[in-house]
């Protein structure tokens, strides 16, 4: 397996698939754009995959369908009219309901946690509710207040909840991303801003000002449509039946390109496959590459594709899914077996060179933590995402953020990997 291992690491960073992987997903975002769940950019982007995929010589190149939700922007705005008139830039969270055609015009309330709130809940009641959430730690922690602030809000009687963006850094940017009502609740709109606005307007209230702002959003959900996620494979030698299955998520927000979250994923999934298959190699086990639809609204494509597939589970060795960047690779995040992290951590091992050989507790991803909940091991790219939240989900994510050499080494180790543990003798153990 060695020789084999030094072919891959030779094809993707000094022969044929050098500077492959970006130029691909160049191709593909600047062709494409954004790729919402529902829209037609999304349809576009599952035929140019199907197309590419099958022009590349990949096996059983075909799409699954899923019925997936369809949500719309349309034109939105909030502007702030006292104590000085400011344009405030917004982007409108998926899944929100829109305001009256008029608008909404209410005073605003600051509020800092979900506590304040509701200690503050008599004086929230008919006004604009913004959160100016810290950072809490983790990105898990803070997008808590953009999935439950429109509800939260909602509950003491608000009109609608802007949002602070989910994030770290800022250079006037707002982050969109998904947001959920709850059962007996008014859908009031949700929105996020930049930090720089959500502190602007902190700082007024603090003085005793008042701030007001006009908030107009045309966001609606519409019926369900049909599309598909994108499977191709390279059918094993000895074991067809049995599959590691590598993964990203072909959808994205409808701002910038998705290069980042999660073209890159995507194009690292195909690439594995596509070193694999220019250099005749042939594992043992099934290898199939899986490019969801739909993860960005609730992992909905990967959620059909489990229920379709879910009396596959003992014959599903394990399951990977890039999708926190593409970033210089460290290693490979992993949910599993004692026996398995070693026997991991053994194939790692071919990264050495490049200083990304280490095996970290953690592995899974949104797409693929239904099969890791049945006990199939689990795995998603460690890389140096430092800055992945200054770009997620705004315009700012492009093929800008990338660089042609860090994806080529994500994707030598993605490649390695699902080879190795495709070809071993045995299933790994769970």
């Amino acid at each position: 397996m060695a020789d084999d291992v030094q072919q891959i690491i030779g094809y993707l960073n000094d022969g044929p698939g050098k500077g492959q992987s970006y130029e691909r997903l160049a191709v593909f975002t600047d062709t494409i754009g954004h790729r919402l769940a529902g829209s037609a950019e999304m349809d576009q982007a599952v035929e140019y995959m199907l197309s590419a995929m099958h022009a590349d010589g990949l096996e059983n190149v075909h799409g699954e369908s899923a019925s997936i939700p369809r949500w719309t922007r349309g034109s939105e705005s909030a502007t702030m009219f006292s104590p000085r008139t400011k344009n405030l830039a917004i982007l409108g969270l998926g899944s929100s309901v829109g305001t009256p055609i008029v608008g909404i015009t209410a005073p605003v309330i600051v509020v800092k946690t979900f506590d304040e709130l509701r200690s503050r809940g008599e004086e929230a009641r008919g006004k604009i509710v913004v959160f100016n959430q810290a950072w809490q730690g983790s990105y898990g922690a803070t997008v808590e207040y953009r999935t439950r602030g429109a509800v939260e809000a909602a509950k003491v009687g608000a009109l609608a909840a802007l949002i602070r963006s989910v994030t770290q850094f800022s250079l006037y940017t707002p982050h969109t991303g998904s947001m959920r009502y709850e059962d007996g609740v008014e859908k009031i709109p949700g929105a996020c801003i930049t930090v720089e606005d959500a502190e602007l307007m902190q700082r007024m209230t603090d003085r005793g000002q008042e701030v007001v702002v006009q908030l107009q959003m045309e966001a609606r959900t519409h019926a369900n449509v049909e599309s598909m996620n994108v499977v191709a494979e390279i059918k094993g030698s000895t074991y067809p039946e049995q599959v590691v299955l590598v993964s990203g998520h072909l959808d994205s927000w409808d701002v910038g390109q998705g290069a980042m979250d999660d073209g890159g994923g995507a194009l690292i999934s195909w690439q594995a496959l596509s070193v694999i298959k220019h250099l005749g190699l042939r594992p043992k086990r099934t290898l199939r590459a899986v490019l969801w639809n739909a993860e960005e609204i609730g992992a909905v494509g990967a959620l059909n594709y489990y229920n379709e597939h879910k009396m596959e589970v003992a014959d599903m060795d394990m399951v990977m899914e890039s999708d926190s960047g593409v970033f210089y690779p460290t290693g490979l995040e992993f949910t599993g077996s004692e026996e398995a992290t070693a026997i991991l951590a053994e194939i790692m091992r071919y990264m050495e060179p490049f200083n990304a050989s280490a095996v970290l507790p953690g592995g899974g991803g949104a797409d693929i933590t239904f099969w890791i909940q049945d006990g199939v091991p689990g795995g998603s790219l460690g890389n140096r995402n430092e800055k992945y939240f200054d770009y997620h989900h705004t315009e700012a994510d492009t093929m800008t953020v990338l660089d042609p050499s860090e994806m080529d080494k994500c994707a030598t180790l993605w490649a390695i990997a699902a080879y190795c543990v495709a070809n071993l003798d045995e299933m790994l153990p769970r």
